[in-house]
């Protein structure tokens, strides 16, 4: 086996054919237990592309974490060719305590690239995007809406890709939301790299939502039979519908706070002056009806039964692409 053939990762040689579970270490507790992050790696005895696979950048996203555990327990990620390297739970802090942030209060999707000697959430940055990163040809992010924000399943990527714009579609989840790279993010500093990234939204935190994940896994499998990665046992089933491609959209916000209940359901079309649902307060003498703004597809509901003003409840699509 030549030296190209051979993957050195976190100091560790992995060569083709060959599988292994390596850690990066993360940081000590008070009771100085050591806390690893765990990497699977899986490959092929025939080259091919590196697809990354994440989930768990945020503490509280368990479903985008269910996603790629079931493609680790179903052999998905023992890949045709080439090499599927999967990390279930980035911050492994925030999913023990089921918090969104670090134990430094940081959000780590927010600190990126990272530094050697920042946060406690940017050294985990950096670590993931000087050892582990650079292997990939490809990513696949899962994550899922924040607090009681369920959203509809989705791809997020930049316009103009056309890279992106082909995985996106093979991906098939019901949207295609084009959206700007945050600063500080996973998909960002990945992006300035230039190394692909699809991230998939879907569902809420706190929640492993059957469909969503379906829907997660069925996308990470089109992909790799896209990529000719997948092995013949997996069956990859068409989507039913073609992905709806969403240009621009808008929050709508509680003009009033109060018990809320959406009656309209995700990835509904919905046209201008709709009733999507109402809030009321609990002694019976106000009824607020919430209607939509404009046509389009509602793709986040918030779940929550009590709204204060200002609070985003629906997210509407306000332009899709021909």
């Amino acid at each position: 086996m030549s030296e190209k053939d051979v993957l050195e990762i976190l100091d560790k040689k992995v060569g083709l054919g060959q599988s292994a579970t390596v850690n990066f270490n993360v940081a000590k507790l008070h009771t100085q237990n050591s806390i690893d992050v765990p990497v699977i790696i899986e490959r092929s005895k025939k080259p091919g592309p590196t697809v990354l696979i994440t989930a768990g950048i945020h503490g509280d996203e368990v479903n985008g974490v269910e996603i790629v555990r079931q493609i680790i327990a179903k052999g998905i990620n023992k890949p045709k060719r080439g090499t599927i390297i999967c990390i279930p739970v980035i911050n492994v802090f925030g999913f023990i305590h089921m918090d969104r942030l670090f134990p430094d209060g940081r959000d780590l999707n927010r600190v990126f690239p990272g530094s050697k000697n920042g946060s406690l959430a940017s050294r985990v940055a950096h670590q993931l995007m000087t050892k582990v990163v650079p292997h990939a040809d490809l990513i696949l992010d899962f994550h899922t809406g924040g607090a009681d924000r369920f959203n509809a399943a989705q791809v997020r990527i930049v316009k103009n890709e056309v890279v992106l714009d082909e995985l996106a579609e093979a991906f098939g989840a019901p949207f295609i939301f084009y959206s700007k790279n945050l600063n500080n993010s996973f998909r960002n500093s990945a992006y300035k790299k230039g190394i692909p990234i699809l991230l998939f939204e879907g569902g809420k935190s706190f929640n492993i939502h059957n469909t969503i994940t379906n829907t997660g896994v069925n996308g990470a499998k089109r992909v790799l039979s896209h990529l000719e990665m997948l092995r013949s046992p997996f069956k990859v089933s068409q989507p039913k519908k073609e992905a709806v491609k969403i240009l621009d959209s808008k929050w709508l916000r509680a003009s009033y706070s109060g018990m809320f209940k959406p009656t309209i359901s995700i990835n509904a079309h919905v046209e201008k002056g709709d009733v999507l649902g109402n809030i009321t307060d609990p002694y019976g003498s106000f009824n607020h009806f919430v209607k939509a703004p404009n046509s389009g597809y509602i793709f986040n509901i918030n779940e929550s039964p009590l709204v204060y003003q200002g609070d985003a409840i629906f997210h509407i699509s306000t332009k899709l692409e021909d």
